[in-house]
């Protein structure tokens, strides 16, 4: 699968460079995304436990536990698109973990 953005996820390991246990979940993560042959839902759920489907039109947020660092990637055909990095507070400020404030932030967006 095709990782995009992948740039976000550079930009978040070089802010957070002494820090390897998240800079090795990070690239696990990419690893897996670029590995990954998923074609389902639980396909990506089976694999990577931390996904959370956040949107039915394929967005999911990863929650790298070992730095409460959140993850905003949507999936379509062929590629995984990184939408927007985080800490778990900068998650909250903007999401509010609430469903419907990610939907509203998708359609301001006009990702959705």
């Amino acid at each position: 699968m095709e990782l995009l953005r992948k740039n976000k996820l550079i930009k978040l390991k070089t802010k957070n460079r002494g820090n390897k246990k998240l800079i090795a979940e990070i690239d696990k993560l990419i690893s897996d995304i670029e590995s990954a042959q998923w074609t389902k839902k639980t396909d990506i759920k089976e694999s990577r436990p931390d996904a959370d489907c956040v949107h039915s039109e394929g967005f999911y947020f990863f929650d790298i536990n070992v730095h409460r660092t959140m993850i905003l990637i949507v999936f379509e055909d062929d590629e995984a698109t990184i939408i927007w990095t985080g800490s778990h507070d900068e998650y909250n400020k903007t999401f509010k973990g609430n469903k419907n404030t990610i939907e509203k932030w998708l359609r301001n967006q006009k990702m959705i």
